[in-house]
């Protein structure tokens, strides 16, 4: 059975680290704030305070260091809140006004492996609290704090991403166009055409028939959401156009710019040398498993006594990187059939063809973080002409 024993002395984090520690739990509507005060054992305090009120939480900071003021002590306040929909801007404010601030990923906190285990707020603000103090005694791999990205970094990815979301809503539109066709036996009917109108005016159905008048209306209608859509995406492919353009340095800085770097390479275009830099490879990594990790391309061996399995790549880190190198890898091989990358790929597709473009992926990822951050060349790969 387990028991919490509950101590009376000081626990050494508190002996060792004078600080007051607190969590934030966010949600909508309210902040759930469990702190931590030295001198007070293992007791925990909770406040709740409104959802944004920044002024009423910095009030309440202020009265944890008061109280701590009247034991002839002065304490900073460290916080920690997990990653989710509230973004940075809490965290950035926070430490606008001097406080130690960590935004943590909730996937890396440990959890009971129970079948049923209770989850509240007061849980999840007590295991943060908990998570940070461990993290602040130094234990490793206690959990995984999140970079968070400059204002200007988070702003730049939002082409990268608004981009994105533009061309699954033509997808959407696209797809239903051609299923209420296909339903009247008309298959080669193609919205993104240019004629698309003309086309239309002349479809005939499977059976000889003029669309039917409603049909016809519902079809206009979704060509005039398509044709905003594809304006929409034009004007964003220009911006993106235009940020990459002011990035390239002119002259000797060129040959060490990430992006010149990447747009010369064969197979790479603006669109997948514009999410390489704006989601890998404005952040510091330390090794290639620290990469391979942050796209969520690292193995997840399952290994106890006698039994050893892989469960294939982790999925946990960011899933538009994760696509994007996909997809590039892919290209990778027709564009570069004579590199390396490519020749093991010909040379281990026995396994599995979906396997081994996966291991591909995130070989070819490690490889332009070394071709980007220190200039080493991938072997076999060729530029493009002028480059």
């Amino acid at each position: 059975m387990l028991l919490d024993h509950l101590s009376d002395g000081l626990a050494a984090i508190r002996t060792q680290i004078g600080a007051i520690f607190v969590s934030l739990e966010l949600s909508r509507s309210t902040w759930l704030v469990t702190s931590l005060s030295p001198g007070k054992g293992e007791k925990m305090s909770k406040h709740s305070v409104k959802a944004g009120a920044i002024a009423e939480l910095l009030k309440l900071f202020a009265a944890l260091k008061k109280a701590q003021a009247r034991t002839g002590e002065s304490y900073p306040i460290i916080t920690i809140q997990e990653a989710g929909l509230d973004g940075f801007w809490l965290h950035r404010t926070l430490q606008s006004e001097g406080v130690e601030s960590y935004v943590v990923d909730p996937a890396s906190i440990a959890t009971p492996r129970r079948r049923r285990r209770a989850k509240t707020d007061r849980l999840d603000g007590e295991t943060l609290l908990r998570s940070l103090l461990a993290y602040k005694r130094g234990e490793p791999r206690v959990c995984a704090m999140v970079v968070a990205p400059s204002p200007e970094e988070e702003d730049r990815r939002r082409l990268c991403r608004e981009r994105r979301t533009l061309i699954a809503e033509r997808i959407v539109h696209v797809n239903r166009i051609k299923g209420v066709l296909f339903a009247q036996g008309i298959f080669d009917y193609v919205p993104l055409r240019r004629d698309r109108r003309t086309r239309l005016e002349a479809l005939r159905t499977g059976d000889g028939r003029l669309l039917p008048a409603h049909l016809k209306a519902q079809i206009s209608r979704e060509l005039d959401r398509l044709e905003l859509l594809l304006d929409q995406i034009a004007a964003v492919e220009r911006e993106q156009d235009a940020l990459l353009a002011a990035s390239r340095p002119a002259g000797e800085k060129a040959a060490s710019n990430p992006v010149a770097m990447l747009l010369d390479l064969k197979g790479l275009g603006p669109n997948f040398a514009a999410i390489l830099w704006s989601e890998a490879f404005h952040r510091q990594f330390t090794n290639r498993r620290q990469v391979a990790s942050y796209a969520g391309l690292a193995a997840t061996p399952w290994r106890s006594g006698g039994i050893e399995r892989e469960q294939g790549v982790s999925k946990a880190g960011n899933p538009r990187l994760r696509t994007t190198m996909i997809q590039l890898a892919w290209l990778w091989i027709r564009h570069q059939p004579q590199s390396a990358l490519t020749q093991w790929f010909k040379a281990n597709s026995q396994r599995g063809r979906k396997r081994t473009i996966v291991a591909l992926a995130r070989k070819l990822l490690v490889a332009l973080w070394k071709y980007v951050t220190a200039g080493v060349v991938i072997e076999g790969a060729v530029v493009k002409p002028g480059a």
